[in-house]
């Protein structure tokens, strides 16, 4: 006999075991269907490992800064089996946090591919065996993966993506890393701070090129002194494999051929859905991704999609707030998604965090803003800690001052990004921010001394009295 439930969720990723969670919170009867690892990319590929890699490089980068301050030390060194064996450690500890919250909610977990068939039923195969379940509502939420893109010889060389790159077993004397987003630009701190040499290669114009141009700019320069090459405007034509070297071609801007030399190769241009749940039933698309309305429901009724195979900023966070509301209505609540305020991290050295619109992207709606900026050089926290790099940009409306956007680069800035998330979301103003008290010395002052200068200088204007 088939067994029932009222939500399925496939895939165990932060937006799917968010979803089967807080579906059994509100006395829904759940099984999760899992084929690789509980936490997803995030936790076992991504964000986890990536961050405590990181960190590692922090600790060396600041091992480093403290010579400088009359703290002295032996020669550095470090061991890559070290610093994979605590990254999964961490992995393995909250995989084992998940399990536990997916058994106290009485969750059904399955080991398998989940594929959704008709009348909602869900096959789930291992290489054992094949089950069947029966769902009254399902939630996609079977994450992506890596794309490879169409280069002239990349499949005849060996390369790394986003998901394989934490298993390396030494660290390369040199890296070349095609795509300079936020994903690549991080992997290129961590390996420049265990000593290899560094090159980017990014289409656009800029790294990083969706956020702000200013922090774009900052973090190009301060990476540069880490020794990080960057070819922006630039285009990979051809991979070869060299002996135990791989050679890229390239065409810069201007038209002229590069050609860079390299032990190991990263690619990482961006992540495509992972649509293998739904082959066989017929789920309306836009472009590659699922199609869902704000209630975060396919064209299917009854069944939902989240995270990355939705497409959209493909954040864990915001796929865990749309699991949310995904169960909501998968319980017969009515809940619809709001993403006006989407926190986004950079996790590079120094970091960059943002919410809300950039200068480029209000002028470009032909909002009616004014910009406000304080660098961390003029910050007592900052100077303690001799992490005067980066500034705090606030983007605010000019005739009330509401604040619209927050850009900030920095030490530590992804935990000050939340201050401004709850402002831009609450519609305070610059006003409001620089009535509130804030702690001293901390860095989280910079963003009270942009929003102290922005209401200076309206008044100065007559726009405040």
């Amino acid at each position: 006999m088939t067994k029932s439930y009222e939500v399925v969720v496939i895939g165990g990723g932060p937006g799917g075991y968010v979803a089967a969670l807080h579906a059994a919170e509100v006395g829904k009867k759940v099984a999760l269907i899992e084929a690789d690892f509980l936490g997803g990319t995030c936790l076992n590929r991504g964000c986890i490992p990536s961050k405590t890699l990181l960190k590692h490089a922090e600790v060396i980068e600041s091992i480093e800064k403290a010579q400088a301050w009359g703290i002295e030390t032996g020669n550095l060194s470090f061991s890559i089996e070290k610093m994979k064996k605590r990254k999964d450690d961490v992995i393995q500890r909250l995989r084992q946090g998940i399990a536990y919250l997916l058994n106290q909610g009485k969750i059904d977990l399955y080991e398998g591919f989940g594929t959704v068939e008709e009348e909602k039923v869900i096959k789930i195969e291992t290489k054992e065996k094949e089950d069947r379940i029966q769902a009254e509502r399902i939630i996609i939420a079977t994450g992506s993966t890596p794309v490879v893109p169409p280069i002239e010889g990349l499949a005849s060389v060996d390369f790394d993506t986003s998901d394989t790159i934490f298993d390396i077993q030494e660290i390369p004397k040199s890296v070349v890393i095609i795509g300079g987003g936020v994903i690549g630009v991080e992997f290129a701190c961590i390996f420049a701070s265990l000593k290899a040499e560094v090159t980017v290669i990014e289409a656009a114009e800029r790294i990083i090129p969706s956020e702000d141009v200013d922090a774009s700019k900052l973090l190009n320069k301060l990476l540069k002194k880490k020794g990080i090459r960057f070819y922006t405007s630039t285009k990979v034509t051809k991979v070869q494999q060299q002996s135990a070297q791989k050679v890229v071609t390239c065409i810069d801007a201007k038209g002229k051929e590069l050609s860079l030399e390299t032990e190991a190769l990263i690619v990482s241009v961006g992540r495509k859905p992972n649509l293998t749940a739904i082959q066989n039933v017929a789920i309306e698309k836009e472009g590659p991704f699922i199609r869902v309305n704000e209630k975060m429901e396919t064209s299917i009724p009854s069944i939902y999609a989240v995270g990355d195979v939705v497409g959209g900023f493909q954040l864990a966070h915001v796929a865990s707030a749309e699991g949310i509301v995904a169960a909501n209505n998968a319980a017969g609540f009515n809940d619809k998604i709001d993403y006006k305020v989407v926190p986004r991290c950079i996790y590079t050295l120094p970091e960059v965090a943002s919410v809300g619109m950039t200068e480029e992207e209000a002028e470009k709606q032909g909002l009616a803003v004014r910009v406000e900026r304080f660098d961390h050089a003029g910050n007592g926290k900052a100077l303690t800690l001799g992490e005067t790099d980066g500034f705090v940009k606030i983007v605010y409306e000019e005739k009330y001052g509401e604040i619209i956007g927050v850009t900030m680069v920095g030490s530590h800035v992804t935990e000050m990004v939340s201050e401004a998330s709850a402002f831009v979301y609450l519609e305070g103003t610059v006003e409001e921010v620089s009535k509130m008290i804030h702690p001293h010395p901390t860095v989280t002052e910079s963003f009270y001394e942009a929003a102290l200068n922005s209401v200076t200088s309206m008044k100065k204007k007559g726009a405040l009295v």
